[in-house]
């Protein structure tokens, strides 16, 4: 529950750049996916293995403690590879923490049980109908993997919540429509799209993709009539969903998908985001690496020092002290903000 106090610390927090409360972390349990997906490099360092142990978990609690923790978020790669992932999520869950997981979905099947025992929620990525998402995903099958995992957790709990996210990108934009369709086949309780991300470092990429490997995923100058069309349609022929919430997004958000796009070509500024995430979340990657969110540079490493004195280091300070998003490049270009006010509820 959200308390009073809580609420204070996460105000002193924004108002200080100093972390005294910091209501969701991200854990990254394992850092090989088993997909293959075209528009992120973390499958390409598949051989060279890292995790978070038992001990790492045990290790942050008291930080988790002290400042407040109210959910962590299970990404990856996929972290259901980590064999121990449910040791990790039983000891989180002593701490009453709220645990999502985010997942390609291969193998929700096969862990339904354990699953709906120790994850409140799990959002899975759609990339399209089933030979798209299957081109996409570089994997045979993996549409009707995730299809059966989705319907068979349904069919043992029909309220458990599962949702998707989807990157809207150039090999699949026109396919969007159908995407929201057969997310409502499955089951799905709610849809969520975003841009690709074709500039930072994020995503396992040693190096920022150069032209030719940003034009495989962003979307054409040319194309961009076409990406506007489908927008309109969804806008129009999808009211009941924007109402319902069962797509997450607003129609505003919707055309900021256009707006990312054509900002490339110097047709309009970037979206503006408001986002507070280095402030009320951090990120933990499979080698202990901290990061203030998914896009900047590490800080420190928790097999190093204690998260809260990585946090609140001089350097990490300095770095909330002086972060001004309106010039930024990572922030400027970002597509994935979070923006948790100190009143809101995470449980």
């Amino acid at each position: 529950m959200q308390t009073l106090f809580n609420t204070y610390k996460r105000y002193r927090t924004l108002q200080t750049h100093v972390i005294s409360a910091l209501p969701v972390v991200i854990l990254m349990p394992h850092s090989a996916c088993n997909c293959r997906c075209v528009m992120c490099d973390i499958w390409k360092d598949n051989k060279n293995l890292k995790q978070l142990t038992e001990d790492d978990i045990s290790g942050l609690l008291g930080a988790l403690r002290k400042f407040g923790t109210q959910q962590v978020a299970m990404s990856g790669g996929e972290a259901l590879l980590n064999t121990n992932f449910f040791r990790l999520c039983a000891i989180l869950k002593k701490e009453d923490i709220k645990i999502t997981l985010l997942s390609t979905g291969l193998s929700i099947k096969k862990h339904a049980d354990q699953l709906l025992q120790w994850v409140d929620e799990i959002i899975v990525s759609l990339d399209g109908d089933e030979p798209l998402h299957d081109a996409i995903r570089n994997v045979p099958g993996a549409f009707n993997k995730l299809k059966e995992g989705v319907e068979y957790i349904k069919l043992l709990n029909p309220d458990y919540r599962i949702t998707t996210r989807t990157v809207i990108h150039r090999l699949n934009f026109r396919n969007w429509e159908t995407i929201i369709n057969e997310a409502k086949l499955m089951g799905i309780d709610q849809v969520s799209f975003l841009p690709a991300d074709v500039s930072s470092h994020a995503f396992n990429r040693q190096m920022a993709w150069e032209e030719p490997k940003q034009h495989e995923i962003l979307i054409s100058e040319r194309e961009l009539p076409e990406l506007q069309a489908v927008i309109l349609r969804i806008i129009e022929n999808n009211e009941t969903d924007f109402n319902s919430g069962f797509i997450a997004e607003s129609p505003r958000k919707i055309q900021q998908v256009y707006d990312y796009y054509a900002a490339f070509y110097g047709l309009n500024p970037f979206p503006f985001k408001k986002c507070n995430a280095t402030w009320v979340s951090t990120v933990i990657e499979a080698d202990g690496s901290v990061r203030p969110c998914f896009f900047h540079e590490a800080i420190g490493n928790i097999r190093d020092s204690s998260l809260a004195t990585i946090l609140n280091s001089d350097t990490a300070v300095r770095f909330r002290k002086t972060l001004d998003m309106s010039v930024n490049p990572t922030c400027v270009k970002c597509v994935c903000s979070l923006n948790l006010s100190p009143f809101a509820k995470l449980d």
